[in-house]
């Protein structure tokens, strides 16, 4: 066969100029063009306020979804300079706007420390945005400036008069780049809280102006991180009754950890660079393992609580540990521009260093807090080598291996995993009427019978000998911890579909829980979710309609009228046939899923908002009847 030859010569070459390249590759910049990239775009914008706080000029930040679904933030810093950069013929605000890689923070001065070192974030959000509009309020006087796509309508221009100073961007998310442009209140809050906790004394604020949603609150810790850890360890009993809080220089920058020990069996370690949340750890992270299983270590060898050759591992050391580390540094180097991962291998021995010095002598001044630490360490130790056994038990018996299915599941034809989707049904009945319901060429059935084990307060042996968890486990193939394997996984959703009652949510959250502890790949990417089913069905006549909440059903009535109605109220999916299961809740064309994100996991509240809904008597009756797990997820 003869090979195919195509031209390729000098007129195949394209130069992207300007901000064309992030419109041509937003995920180079953003991540993806779904909302976790759509609210990075606050986060970018957010970052420059931040850093203004972080040089001494900024007190006070607001930011506030508009009533046309734009975001605003507002701070009150020096505001980006207004004068012409000669060089460029053009105003400082105009080339920051629209040129990538301009900014005050290449060591020119401007700022000492910052999250932003690429000077990409706000020309990247402009490049985004269907339109922007900056003010700037500087020297008495106030400036603006829009933009369409990236390109300034016309020139910075003077519009009035400023007694303060600061900068304010508006903007619009452009529909052709993302998927979604609609905000949500309650993650941008979640960061939002979290750069308030980072930042002692620094007042942040948020407002939702969007009609039929109003609300608004305002964040500021004097504690700074120790708060962030007292609010994470609320209503657990902790090992120490104070909060153990380091706070060191190193060269031009910080080191800050906070730390507190509680109860439970997980770990929960939060890491932070320059205000940036670097998820995926680092060189801070390794080298606040590192030093503490040494301190824990050197300790039990010289309180001869630990004899020979007993020696604790990291897992031992960390477990039940919550800490918040937050460094600051001159020059930090990040992986990618989203700045998940710290590289500055000189923070690894910082970090090592200050937690040695620092931690050893808090045990070293408190010896029974120490002995009572290093005791539970012992103790997770032997429940680790517990599990351990289970674990190979199960290894043995070729469960996580196993391609003999579990003989409740009901598995669908299709063995593409990219087609397939498995529902965890709560209880027989209505994994019955669900298997009669479905789609069997794509859909999967796996009945779970009660409430699964709470994994945060078991040990992992325990966890290994649950049977319904064993179950899931096989069905989904994909192994659990540190051997879970997403390309693995045998469907491409799994979907939780309970109750809409408390019982429902209870397990609901139960089943969010075990992802996260032994399946955290399978939520990171995006392959769990929660079904809504409804909570009424309405019929006048032979007319039927479905509603999934009291709001809905309200509006519903208030304007149809209530003379001749007949409501039902869902107790369980149990009590629909599989034509009305189906239709509401499984038919792809009709059904309600909510994508579960590592924000809804990590923040109790909003599993619980999203679960829940707006139905304050639900809310009541569910915290009445599971006031211990209320306590246990700080709902």
């Amino acid at each position: 066969m003869a090979k195919k030859i195509d031209k390729y010569d000098e007129a195949d070459i394209q130069v992207l100029e300007g901000l064309d390249p992030v419109r041509k590759r937003p995920g180079m910049y953003i991540g993806s063009t779904d909302g976790k990239g759509l609210h990075h775009l606050v986060t970018e914008i957010v970052d420059n306020s931040i850093d203004e706080a972080l040089a001494g000029y900024c007190t006070d930040i607001k930011v506030a979804i508009e009533k046309d679904g734009s975001v605003s933030v507002a701070d009150n810093g020096r505001g980006i300079p207004t004068g012409i950069i000669p060089k460029e013929g053009k105003s400082a605000v105009e080339v920051v706007l629209t040129k990538l890689h301009a900014g005050g923070k290449f060591g020119s001065g401007g700022y000492k420390i910052s999250g932003g070192l690429h000077g990409v974030g706000l020309s990247v959000v402009n490049a985004l945005s269907e339109w922007l509009e900056v003010e700037v309020r500087q020297n008495g006087k106030l400036f603006k400036q829009i933009y369409n796509r990236g390109v300034p309508q016309r020139a910075l221009r003077e519009s009035g008069a400023a007694e303060d100073t600061g900068t304010k961007v508006t903007f619009f998310p452009d529909a052709d780049i993302f998927e979604i442009t609609e905000f949500d209140f309650d993650t941008m809050k979640r960061r939002l809280r979290e750069l308030a906790y980072l930042n002692k004394g620094l007042t942040i604020s948020i407002e939702d102006c969007r009609e039929g949603r109003e609300r608004a609150e305002s964040f500021c810790f004097e504690g700074g991180i120790v708060c962030f850890v007292e609010q994470l360890n609320k209503g657990k009993t902790c090992v120490f009754k104070d909060i153990v809080y380091i706070d060191a220089e190193h060269n031009e920058g910080e080191i800050e950890i906070a730390m507190q020990y509680n109860d439970s069996y997980a770990e929960n370690i939060f890491t932070f660079a320059n205000n940036i949340n670097t998820e995926e750890g680092g060189s801070h992270l390794d080298g606040f393992k590192n030093a503490l299983t040494r301190v824990i270590n050197d300790y039990g060898k010289k309180a001869n609580i630990l004899k020979g050759d007993e020696k604790l591992s990291g897992e031992d050391v960390r477990e039940g540990l919550t800490a918040v580390i937050s460094v600051k540094l001159t020059e930090p180097q990040f992986e990618g521009q989203t700045k998940t991962k710290l590289g500055n291998s000189e923070m690894r021995a910082a970090v090592t260093r200050v937690v040695l010095e620092h931690f050893g002598t808090y045990l070293e001044e408190r010896p029974d807090e120490a002995k009572t630490l290093i005791s539970k360490c012992m103790l997770a130790q032997r429940a680790r080598d517990a599990a351990r056994l289970a674990r190979e038990s199960i290894h043995r018996k070729g469960i996580l291996e196993s391609t003999t299915l579990p003989g409740k599941l009901s598995d669908c034809s299709d063995r593409d995993p990219a087609n397939c989707e498995i529902y965890l049904v709560e209880g027989d009945s209505a994994g019955g009427t669900a298997k009669q319901g479905r789609d069997r060429r794509f859909q999967a059935i796996l009945p779970l019978r009660g409430k699964i084990l709470n994994v945060e307060k078991a040990r992992e042996n325990r966890v290994f000998e649950n049977e319904e968890i064993r179950s899931m486990i096989t069905a989904f193939g994909c192994g659990i911890k540190q051997d879970c394997n997403k390309t693995k996984l045998r469907y491409n959703k799994i979907i939780c579909m309970t109750d809409a009652d408390v019982d429902g949510s209870h397990i609901r959250i139960l089943l969010l829980t075990f992802f996260f502890r032994f399946m955290r790949p399978l939520v990171e990417g995006g392959h769990i979710y929660v079904a809504t089913p409804p909570l009424y069905k309405v019929a006048r006549g032979k007319n039927e309609k479905y509603f999934y909440d009291d709001a809905e059903l309200e509006a519903h009535l208030n304007e149809s009228g209530r003379k001749g109605v007949d409501v039902q109220r869902y107790k369980g999916l149990g009590e629909m046939n599989a034509e009305q299961l189906w239709e509401t809740t499984m038919n792809p064309a009709n059904r309600t899923l909510k994508q579960v994100t590592m924000d809804d996991v990590y923040d109790a509240e909003g599993i619980f908002s999203m679960l829940m809904g707006e139905q304050p008597e639900l809310r009541r009756e569910f915290i009445e009847r599971n006031a211990t797990l209320v306590k246990e997820l700080d709902i």
